[in-house]
């Protein structure tokens, strides 16, 4: 027998079955009516017996069938109603009609059968009370006691209505009623269900939130550190080269050594300041609270590392740090800045340029390398293009982890642009970025 969710208590558990009772309070009910019922049905059996002129023995088992049929009302109430119908004309079985009756309006028997069998209940009953009451007035009749035409019709309509609508009315609202019950547990537990769903998919897009948190921190670290340390190492390759011979030199590179090393502190103290002091978001709405946490605060915090990053009013002095360190470096800007430039555009712009004259100290050292800046009236182009390694110049060892055209292709893409990158004929590299000027200005 299969197990649904109606066969389970209220502790979750499976509810043990009885045949076709739910619950054991349901047996010891149907089991005290079918013995009120035959033992009401052996007495009219009696009766009906004394008046037919069959063997009283032959009556009460005959009321003691009829009145047990009560017992199987749960699982076939129609069956139980067609028998009260069938035993009417005897006069017997009234609590068994009124049960059924009861039983079939609250089932989920379709409302036609209900109606028609009801209809035929009230008929059978109508009859009956009609005979038996002008039975008992022309037996009661004498010269004092004459009562009118319309008397025993009316007592027989009131009293076959007393006893087929209340149980059908009753059991139509308790019907009614245990729908309407089933159809909100229904809805709960979807609802539960629909809750249970959001709440998983909140904890996935928290976790996405994190794992995205995770990589801006890391590509930032990677962009501050990567171009400093670079250019540290390539300027104390060339303090070594010159210490002895150009002291005078050796200390300007000691200082440009020196420089690079507390702008990078700076920049890591500035982006770390500004992930600590970031305030936590608190979620609006409690439906999904992890998801809302997790996505405002990495919104937060890129907006917030956008207003504080780097701008495109600091890229000519970037180009002049790559210069000092040796590398020749032409930048050329063509059109007028757009007012309506985001921080997160700029910082994007400023970080694909760092990241391409990085790339150029650490595989191509001793490149000639050109810069190209666009402002367009809907975007900003940048263009970073070296030219063939020169053979003679010493290679500073720098690592590699070979993340950087990965971040500065997620960058880009992340705000609509276009990223592009591939060595050239000449025997270079290129990287091309363009990204729209209308990017929001907040993160």
């Amino acid at each position: 027998m299969t197990v649904t969710g109606a066969d389970q208590d209220a502790t979750g558990m499976t509810a043990r079955r009885y045949w076709w009772w739910d619950r054991r309070r349901s047996v010891v009910l149907d089991v005290a009516l079918a013995l009120v019922s035959a033992l009401e049905c052996v007495l009219e059996g009696v009766r009906f017996a004394g008046t037919a002129g069959v063997p009283v023995p032959l009556g009460v088992i005959f009321g003691l069938l009829v009145g047990s049929v009560l017992l199987v009302r749960r699982r076939w109430p129609i069956a139980v109603v067609l028998v009260a119908i069938a035993v009417t004309p005897a006069e017997m079985g009234f609590l068994m009609g009124i049960v059924s009756l009861y039983t079939l309006a609250a089932s989920e028997v379709p409302r036609r059968i209900t109606v028609v069998l009801a209809g035929m209940s009230l008929t059978g009953t109508l009859i009956v009370t009609f005979v038996r009451t002008r039975q008992d007035v022309g037996n009661a009749a004498d010269g004092d006691f004459n009562p009118a035409s319309w008397y025993v019709p009316l007592m027989s309509l009131i009293l076959s209505l007393g006893l087929t609508a209340p149980p059908v009315l009753f059991g139509l609202y308790i019907g009614a009623r245990r729908r309407l019950m089933e159809s909100l547990r229904e809805r709960a537990d979807s609802l539960e269900r629909e809750l249970s769903l959001l709440a998983d998919r909140a904890e996935e897009r928290a976790e996405w939130a994190r794992t995205e948190e995770r990589t801006r921190i890391a590509r930032e670290m990677h962009d501050v550190v990567a171009h400093r340390v670079s250019l540290m190492v390539v300027h104390s390759a060339a303090l070594q080269a010159v210490a002895l011979k150009d002291p005078a030199k050796a200390v300007k590179n000691a200082a440009l050594v020196g420089d690079m090393g507390r702008q990078a502190l700076t920049e890591l103290r500035e982006m770390l300041g500004v992930l600590r002091s970031g305030d936590p978001v608190r979620p609006v709405s409690m439906a999904v609270p992890l998801a809302a946490v997790g996505v405002a605060a990495a919104a937060a915090a890129a907006a917030g590392a956008a207003e504080d990053g780097p701008t495109l009013a600091e890229l000519e002095a970037l180009v002049g740090q790559s210069r000092q360190a040796g590398m020749v470096v032409e930048l050329s800007v063509e059109g007028e800045p757009v007012d309506a430039y985001g921080p997160l555009v700029e910082q994007t712009a400023y970080r694909v340029v760092q990241e391409a004259l990085t790339n150029v100290h650490k595989h191509a050292a001793g490149a000639k390398t050109w810069v190209r800046l666009a402002h367009r009236r809907s975007e900003v182009a940048m263009q970073v293009e070296n030219g063939a390694s020169d053979g003679g110049t010493a290679d500073a060892g720098l690592p590699s982890g070979g993340n950087g055209l990965v971040g500065m292709r997620e960058r880009v893409t992340a705000l609509g642009g276009v990223f592009v990158s591939g060595p050239t004929d000449a025997g270079g590299f290129r990287v091309s970025a363009v990204l729209p000027a209308g990017v929001a200005r907040e993160g």
